[in-house]
Order: C-alpha cells, then sequence, then structure tokens
C-alpha cells in the first residue's frame, strides 16, 4: 500500500505495517512476515519513524 507522510511516498508492509521510503523494502519485510509470522531486524532498521502528535 502507498502512502504519504510528510509529501513523502511511503510504502507500506501490509503485514505488520511499517512504512519504508523504498518499495524494495517493504517487500521485503512483507515476504519476511508472511514467511516467519515474525519481523526482521535487519529489514525492519529501514522502516520510517512513526509520526508522532502533540495534541
Amino acid at each position: 500500500m502507498d502512502m504519504e507522510q510528510n509529501d513523502q511516498q511511503l510504502y507500506e508492509c501490509s503485514e505488520c505495517h511499517l512504512k519504508y521510503k523504498d518499495k524494495e523494502w517493504a517487500e521485503k519485510c512483507r515476504a519476511w512476515c508472511r514467511k516467519h509470522q515474525s519481523c526482521n531486524l535487519e529489514i525492519t532498521a529501514h522502516a520510517e519513524k512513526p509520526e508522532t502528535s502533540l495534541g
């Protein structure tokens, strides 16, 4: 799934919902999540940090 955050195109892993700048990382994340039912720290290190809203 494609998304925008801070005017930036992001790609979301459909399994764990982490977001990535590069579609390739989102696809690697989705493949890992589906196969292992877990997240891979080497892959998730490339995920974008979530936006935080303060009030």
